[in-house]
This record gives structure tokens, C-alpha cells and sequence, in this order.
């Protein structure tokens, strides 16, 4: 019977296409290490990778498979800059450090490319994404983005659509206009999670599944995590569970909240389909986002329902296809091979939270639908940390990231309140 991840429902068509996924074994008995790293995903993964090839001793754990979160399950979708726009964190913070923030991201992306062609790992690339207006009074906050992006940024690959030219693109007419951006794309992000794992391994990083946290203690300089069949001593502990945290460690749970996000995958459409002819991924500009793209073999694959709520919706195909058919009425009755969910970790300004949350133990996460970019990256700057150079890393930590409002009893609520009040505006 195939494998059901027991923490995100459905079983995604990554899984089905993404090949040999390699089963790491569970920890049993007691270790030391330099490092230990907690949670397999992006982050975790790409830390691990870097510090073993540094020579560092690494540990890291998984409480279930490596990818059963968001980092295996997302839309793939790379995105440009930091997940607010340049503009907006020039306004906040001043262009001198917005440029900086900008710059990261970038560089981001191109370690993502460069990683994984040094190390052969097939991530399904197809360039382009398309960023478009769902209300017509949004349309001059693309042009002029575009225009800031060039002149501004150094960012020459983002041009302004019109409606017209909106609709080629797309295949459908329900938007009014927005930019296209040839400078990234979107990828398989299970084969970077399974690749990335196999860097890990093969450099000497002691790779555990089946292994969740059951405590971290910080005493003495040393960090201790305990897990049911053994326990971790090390100088230095990484958190990365973005989402899946829980009750793991309390200032990472009051600053990143996890949010349900879902995804439907078509039938191949076929070569005389008209959506999305030129390949690109998609954004819209819901606060409710929705995003799309199509895959290497021509299905729509469509994320568009996120639930604020404790309970996934017990059908994902139907949410998903009455989405699809909203933008193209021709596929109101496709064939959904594949309908999954899992958890996004937000954090209340949507920017990356990063804070050394007890001596030694340092938690990174909340990146707020722009992890495909950043995550990986994340990994390798934990790493330089843990070296000496904490200075890059440290241009994230300051970013000021507040609460959730009303504690951990009533911040759930009150987020179900106030982005469901977002949902209603998109609409109107």
C-alpha cells in the first residue's frame, strides 16, 4: 500500500513521480555530535549537507519522513526577492537594507541552481513565473513594481503585462493584468528533498527518521535533545520544523503559526491546451493566494484553499476543481489524479523568523509561502554561523517579528477570524 504521511493529507503527485525515495532508519541509543539539527526538510537538509562537508559532526531528526511537511509537498514555486515586495521593505526599512534583504534572496536562488547541478540533482526546472492582478485597481501597483524592479534593484527580468497580454499567457481572461518575471521558475521540490538528503548522507551527516523531539535542553554549553529511543548531546542545536513545530519549543510556537494549504494535480492536459502555454507558475494577488503551474508532462497543478482552521476540508478535489473552473470553465469536469495538503508556517509580517531561542539552540522558519527560495539557502548561512560567521545569518535576525496575538490558547482563533475577513475582501 502506498505511503500516507501521517502529519499532511493526501499523497501528492510529487510522490508519485519523484522516484526512489530512500528510507532513512531511527535513531537507537545515545549520540554526541557537534550539531544537531531537528526537522528534515529544506532548512534542516541543506544545514546538514553544509556542515558535513565542512568536517562537522551532525546528527539530524525527522518525527516522520524527510519531505512529509511542506518542503516536500508545496507548490514549487520560486518566486524573486523576499516574500514582501522590494518597495514595501524600502518603505519599512530604507532602500540601503531593503537592497541587502533583496540581494540575499537573489543570491538564494542562484545557490539553489548551483547546488543542485553541482551535486546532479534533477529538479524538474521550467523557467518563468507570472504575478497578476485579480482586481482591476491593482494593475498600476504592477507596472510600477516592474518599473521600481529595474531601476531601482538591478532587477532587469520582470515586465509589466497588460490585460491582453495576461490572458495569452494565461489562457484565461479573469485577470486584469500583472507582470511576468523570466529570472525564475518552479521545480519538483521532492527530488530537492530527496537529493539534498542524499548530499547530507554522503557526507558524512548521521541522518535520522522516525525520531521526533521529545525535549531540548540547553545547560552547561552543551544542548541536549532527547528523543524515545535515545538521547543527543552537542555544542550547537538547529530547530528548522517551520510548521510542524508543536509544543517543541515555546518562542518558536508563539511566533510561527501553521496555516492548511492544498493542492490539486489534473490529468495531462494535452499539447492543444491553451492555460499556460509558455510554461511559466503563477501567483495571484489574493491575500488568499492562489498558484498554479504546469508540470514537466502538462497537468495544471492548482494550490488555491488555505484553511485557517484546526480541520482539513474532507474533500480536496472538490475545493480545488471549483477553483479551476473559476479561470478555465473548460475544465469543470477534469480529471483530478492527485488532491494533498499540508502546513505552511507563517509568522504575522510574513517575513523569515530567526532567533537564537535558547543558548546555543537557534530556530528557523516562518517563511510564509517563500521557502521554496529561501529555505535551502537558510541552511547553508546556519551553517557558516555555526563556523564563525554569523553576520548574514544575523541580517534575517533582526528583522522584527512579533507574537501572534492572544497567546497560545486564543491566537488560532483570532487568525481564523482575521485572514478569513482577508478571504471576504478578495472576493468583494
Amino acid at each position: 500500500m502506498p505511503y500516507q504521511s501521517p502529519i499532511s493529507p493526501g499523497r501528492s503527485w510529487y510522490e508519485d513521480t519523484a522516484g526512489p525515495r530512500p528510507e532513512y532508519p531511527s535513531l537507537g541509543g545515545d549520540r554526541q555530535c557537534d550539531v544537531v539539527i531537528i526537522g528534515g526538510g529544506f532548512t534542516g537538509l541543506s544545514a546538514a549537507a553544509h556542515l558535513a562537508k565542512t568536517g562537522a559532526n551532525v546528527v539530524l531528526i525527522e518525527a516522520y519522513r524527510f519531505g512529509d511537511g511542506a518542503s516536500g509537498r508545496n507548490g514549487g514555486q520560486l518566486g524573486t526577492g523576499q516574500r514582501a515586495w522590494a518597495q514595501e521593505l524600502e518603505a519599512e526599512y530604507g532602500l540601503s537594507r531593503a537592497k541587502a534583504l533583496f540581494d540575499m534572496a537573489e543570491e538564494a536562488k542562484a545557490h539553489l541552481f548551483d547546488f543542485a547541478a553541482a551535486n546532479s540533482i534533477d529538479i524538474d526546472y521550467m523557467p518563468g513565473q507570472l504575478s497578476v492582478a485579480h482586481k482591476r485597481r491593482y494593475v498600476d501597483d504592477y507596472r510600477r513594481h516592474a518599473e521600481i524592479m529595474a531601476s531601482r534593484f538591478g532587477y532587469p527580468h520582470i515586465s509589466f503585462m497588460d490585460a491582453t497580454e495576461t490572458a495569452e499567457r494565461l489562457g484565461s481572461t479573469r485577470y486584469f493584468g500583472g507582470t511576468r518575471d523570466t529570472g525564475t521558475g518552479h521545480i519538483h521540490p521532492l527530488k530537492l528533498v530527496i537529493g539534498t538528503a542524499k548530499v547530507a548522507a554522503a557526507a558524512g551527516a548521521h541522518l535520522f527518521e522516525q525520531t521526533p523531539s521529545t525535549g531540548i535542553v540547553s545547560n552547561g554549553g552543551k544542548v541536549t535533545v532527547t528523543t524515545p529511543r535515545g538521547t543527543i548531546m552537542a555544542d550547537k542545536c538547529l530547530i528548522g520544523v517551520n510548521a510542524y513545530g508543536g509544543n517543541l519549543e515555546p518562542v518558536s510556537a508563539a511566533h510561527i503559526m501553521p496555516i492548511g494549504s492544498f493542492i490539486g494535480a489534473t490529468v495531462p492536459l494535452g499539447a492543444a491546451s491553451k492555460v499556460l502555454p509558455g510554461g511559466e507558475s503563477v501567483d495571484d494577488s489574493r491575500f488568499v493566494v492562489r498558484y498554479f503551474r504546469k508540470s514537466k508532462d502538462g497537468r495544471l497543478l492548482f494550490g488555491g484553499r488555505e484553511v485557517y482552521a484546526v480541520n482539513d476540508p474532507k474533500d480536496i478535489h472538490i475545493h480545488i476543481r471549483r477553483q479551476i473552473a473559476e479561470l478555465y470553465p473548460d475544465l469543470k469536469d477534469v480529471e483530478i489524479t492527485h488532491g494533498w495538503g499540508g502546513y505552511v508556517g507563517i509568522t504575522v509580517p510574513r517575513k523569515p523568523f530567526v532567533r537564537e531561542v535558547m543558548p546555543k539552540v537557534i530556530s528557523i522558519g516562518g517563511y510564509s509561502g517563500h521557502g521554496v527560495l529561501l529555505s535551502n539557502f537558510f541552511g547553508k548561512l546556519y551553517a557558516e554561523t555555526v563556523a564563525g560567521n554569523r553576520d548574514r545569518l544575523k541580517l534575517i535576525e533582526d528583522l522584527k517579528i512579533p507574537a501572534f496575538p492572544g497567546g497560545r490558547r486564543f491566537r488560532a482563533p483570532l487568525l481564523f477570524l482575521a485572514l478569513n475577513w482577508f478571504a471576504l475582501r478578495d472576493r468583494i
